[in-house]
């Protein structure tokens, strides 16, 4: 990683990057290597990931349990950086449960011989769906070919963007039990949404993405002990304080963007403490990075009428909806073996129309089971669930949520589950905490830049234009490489500028690995043939 220069040249711009999620550190790490002044602001009481998040016992807790994927190469990259090793665990298995008990189980698809996908992915699956019928399998081949249409041209990306995925997916002749066994649940955990509410084409960009590009494209692993942000956000946020060049503003939030007199340019950011509702304004701001959801934009547009006026795109954006998240923790008093350390739960009565995850924590950080007690003696497990699309789940108490996990779900894979007592559990809620990708929302996401050269968007929503990267969907990996881009835009622009501008002008972006031969040549022949068929108003069935 390239050295810092100190916060002593006093001609570094500033600008101030709201939201501390993966697109806010990646905007802060580029912005700071350039030698910009960044002030970072968050409502976290603690945004850098150095102070745990904690039970009221003193037990460790983290919203979402996420992975990390093979295709994520900024990532993996940063680590290297900072110089990190051991931080993720081995590639591991998922297994798929409903009601009828395992569906399929997941392998590590990069353990085998490696061959042209799909292909690899069927060879290496062949014994691992216990349940679907092969011709029901099969069925899902019409979609490989609305793949290779879907990025042909900006026009037609929005067509498929116009329709939700559960209709095309019946207009592709894919059967219901493939739908119901198979893609619901997959985009229940991956987009959080049934294919009813899902834009068709960030659904097929997702599934191309973490399914599709390669035989081991669906490998993934997690992190080994502790959390995403004491492993990997504190020693970059460590890393960026020590230069002087970074400001954190934790328990606080930005609640208005201030233009000057003509309205061009951003003038300041008014903040709020939580702990204290206290008002002060951030000065002499010459940029403002807005890597925030859509709940976050809707309400600092509310309160910003003037940037509002002269931004309606990002006012559009906040009109986008939201997924509802609850994240749940379990500490057991036994230690209950699963084949699979990471599970996905569907089509149970009691989700209510919630997609589930349930991880053996004490499995996948084995090397430091005394941490996930809190630094007291292990007596069990540790099991962390989420639920997504959790409207419903969330208006239940906290004894409701863990009663249906220890009940109806959990002993629905491992029967060894009704045997054990919970010692202590932990269960969060988080409204409105991640993007929906409904059907004709692209037009509606906020743009990396905007019509102000001064405020950008970062995060994995935003449409990155000509930027656009080979990651998508609700992906770390994406949020984090948008954050490094909207730094770029800034640089690139001439807004801002920092003490390392000649040296470090632009933090580098590292591609996904590029497509297979047989995509690149479907994709072309597609163009060869729907491009001419279109100018006479032919188009695939599923898009007339």
């Amino acid at each position: 990683m390239p050295e810092l220069s100190k916060a002593a040249n006093g001609d570094a711009s500033h600008v101030v990057v709201i939201g501390a999620g993966w697109a806010g550190w990646g905007a802060a790490k580029a912005l700071c290597e350039a030698g910009v002044r960044v002030t970072l602001v968050d409502g976290m009481p603690d945004p850098t990931g150095r102070t745990q998040m904690r039970t009221a016992s003193g037990k460790p807790f983290e919203s979402g349990t996420r992975g990390f994927w093979r295709d994520y190469p900024n990532i993996n990259a940063l680590t290297d950086e900072l110089g990190l090793t051991d931080v993720f665990t081995q590639f591991t298995t998922s297994a798929f449960w409903s009601p009828a008990g395992l569906e399929a189980t997941a392998p590590v698809f990069g353990d085998g011989l490696q061959l042209p996908s799909p292909l690899g992915q069927a060879m290496a699956t062949i014994k691992n769906f216990k349940r679907l019928p092969v011709a029901d399998r099969l069925s899902i081949a019409g979609l490989l070919v609305a793949m290779l249409d879907l990025n042909r041209n900006e026009e037609t990306f929005r067509r498929y963007d116009a329709i939700d995925a559960l209709t095309l997916f019946r207009q592709l002749g894919i059967t219901e039990r493939m739908i119901d066994e198979f893609l619901r649940p997959i985009l229940l955990v991956g987009l959080f949404k049934p294919p009813e509410e899902l834009s068709a084409a960030v659904t097929m960009e997702l599934l191309y993405y973490y399914a599709l590009a390669h035989q081991d494209s669906f490998d993934v692993r997690w992190i080994r002990t502790g959390s995403i942000a004491e492993q990997l956000i504190a020693p970059l946020a460590e890393r960026l304080l020590a230069s002087g060049l970074l400001t954190v503003l934790g328990g606080t939030l930005a609640t208005r963007l201030n233009l000057d007199q003509p309205g061009e340019a951003i003038r300041s950011v008014e903040v709020c403490c939580k702990a204290t509702g206290r008002s002060s304004v951030v000065d002499d701001v010459d940029a403002v990075v807005l890597a925030v959801g859509a709940k976050g934009m809707h309400a600092l547009m509310a309160e910003s009428p003037r940037c509002s006026d002269v931004l309606p795109e990002l006012a559009a954006a906040g009109g986008l909806g939201a997924i509802d998240v609850v994240s749940v923790r379990l500490w057991l008093d036994r230690t209950i073996a699963v084949a699979d350390p990471a599970n996905v739960f569907s089509r149970f009565d009691a989700l209510q129309g919630a997609g589930a995850t349930f991880f053996m924590l004490d499995q996948l950080q084995d090397a430091d089971l005394d941490a996930l007690w809190g630094g007291s003696e292990p007596q069990g497990s540790v099991v962390a669930s989420d639920f997504y699309n959790a409207t419903a789940i969330a208006a239940l108490s906290d004894q409701e949520i863990v009663d249906t996990l220890l009940r109806e779900l959990l002993p629905q894979a491992v029967p060894a589950f009704r045997l054990a007592q919970v010692l202590e559990f932990e269960v969060r809620r988080y409204p409105s905490s991640v993007s929906l990708f409904s059907p004709g929302s692209f037009s509606q996401r906020p743009p990396l830049q905007t019509a102000l050269p001064t405020v950008v968007c970062a995060g994995d929503w935003v449409r990155m234009g000509e930027r656009e990267h080979g990651a998508k969907g609700l992906c770390q990996e994406r949020a984090y490489v948008c954050g490094l881009e909207a730094a770029n835009a800034l640089m690139r622009s001439g807004v801002v500028r920092g003490a390392n501008a000649e040296t470090r002008p632009e933090h580098p972006v590292r591609p996904i690995r590029p497509e297979e031969p047989q995509v690149l040549l479907g994709r072309a022949l597609n163009k060869l043939v729907m491009d001419p068929l279109e100018a006479f108003g032919i188009r695939w069935p599923w898009l007339s």
